[in-house]
């Protein structure tokens, strides 16, 4: 019993108490929402399976808390970067599951859930991107050289190409993309660098758009379309500008406090013309209907708390790696949680991004509880780097 109380004990010492509370609250909030938004399916199943992911991310918290990261990167990394290949790679197998045009998930059998590889992958994404940064810098070569961009740059076009290549998921590719942009400018990137860098992406469009889609009506492709919507919102209110056609107008119709719990309009029909997605990606117009403004704004103070306190623990931190790492974690957040709402009330395109700690979705939850779990490590070993034993991970 002493061993099993004693990293409870440890992580209560070290670990970030102030963070996981926020998480948690973060999340009752989502189990608040997600019972409204699928109340009219007579099930509580997504409700359990949330409930459940939650539980786990707990513990997966407390374990992360308890590991060096940077230590375990440092000695692991080659093993990192394979688990992050072959996870994906995994989609290509007779596990690979198609949702909605996409190949994002993982059936495996009698498993109460699907996962989602390129969710999990963050992490050590994260993680492998922070290491190295921080190895170039430590070898001397300047982080604005061509050698050290090349070999920065490799590792996450690796990992965004397989995304698209494999999966087609081009929202979770733009936030694989954000975060290396965050880590970049944060380790001192100059902005010359993001200029040409953003003029080779424009350039590999065209490319692609003149030269490789000729024969295709590519304006009115429906990745196109969902851009064009945005900005003319009467283009293609019954097709393409459905689902954010019903979304702005359950945010709007909830006004300053809102319908009322369980009282939703879209929020409560069981009609497929309704809100769609209520539980996942439009959860944040589940809140704006029935609670109103005050409700997205208090939703958004949560989770921009919980953002801010990552950044607090980067500005403490003891080490590079640590401070680039929790840096990337908050970029993350922040990136998910603007690209999720701006989806909702109609100011960005529709990317099926779910909103951190809110939105239904195992993966999602652990995923993300595992990223705090990283921050609270940080915080829980404050020891310079070069003062740790190297012989233990």
């Amino acid at each position: 019993m002493d061993k099993l109380l004693s990293p409870l004990r440890e992580f209560v010492k070290k670990g970030d108490l102030i963070l996981l509370s926020l998480c948690l609250l973060a999340c009752g909030y989502g189990l608040v929402l997600i019972y409204s938004a699928t109340r009219f399916l007579d099930s509580n199943k997504n409700l359990i399976l949330q409930a459940s992911a939650i539980i786990l991310g707990v513990c997966i918290y407390i374990a992360m808390t308890l590991v060096d990261f940077q230590l375990f990167t440092e000695k692991c990394w080659k093993w990192i970067l394979c688990f992050d290949i072959g996870l994906i790679l995994l989609l290509l197998t007779p596990l690979g599951l198609n949702v909605n045009g996409n190949l994002n998930w993982l059936n495996i059998p009698h498993f109460p859930a699907n996962l989602q590889p390129n969710e999990i992958v963050k992490v050590p994404f994260i993680l492998l991107t922070s290491l190295f940064i921080v190895r170039l810098q430590n070898q001397g070569y300047s982080i604005n050289s061509l050698h050290s961009i090349s070999l920065v740059t490799a590792h996450a076009l690796l990992m965004i190409g397989l995304i698209v290549v494999i999966c087609g998921d081009m929202g979770t590719c733009m936030v694989y993309a954000c975060i290396l942009i965050i880590m970049l400018w944060i380790s001192g990137f100059r902005l010359r660098w993001f200029i040409l860098g953003g003029l080779a992406a424009l350039f590999a469009i065209v490319v692609l758009v003149i030269f490789i889609l000729p024969e295709t009506n590519y304006w009115n492709d429906y990745r196109i379309m969902r851009f064009r919507v945005v900005f003319d919102h009467s283009l293609d209110p019954a097709g393409i500008g459905w689902h954010q056609e019903r979304s702005i107008l359950a945010v709007g119709s909830g006004q300053l406090t809102g319908q009322g719990y369980l009282q939703g309009t879209q929020t409560q029909s069981p009609y497929s013309s309704s809100l769609p997605f209520r539980h996942t990606d439009f959860i944040f117009s589940v809140c704006g209907e029935e609670f109103g403004l005050v409700g997205c704004a208090l939703l958004l103070l949560i989770l921009f708390s919980i953002v801010l306190r990552c950044v607090w623990i980067a500005h403490t931190a003891n080490s590079s790696f640590s401070a680039y790492t929790v840096i990337g974690i908050a970029g993350m957040l922040a990136v998910q949680i603007i690209f999720n709402v701006g989806m909702c009330v109609y100011v960005l395109p529709v990317m099926g991004l779910t909103l951190p700690f809110i939105s239904s979705g195992g993966s999602s939850i652990v995923t993300t509880f595992a990223a705090m779990g990283v921050v609270s490590s940080v915080k829980a070993h404050p020891m310079p780097s070069w003062l740790r034993d190297r012989s233990q991970i």
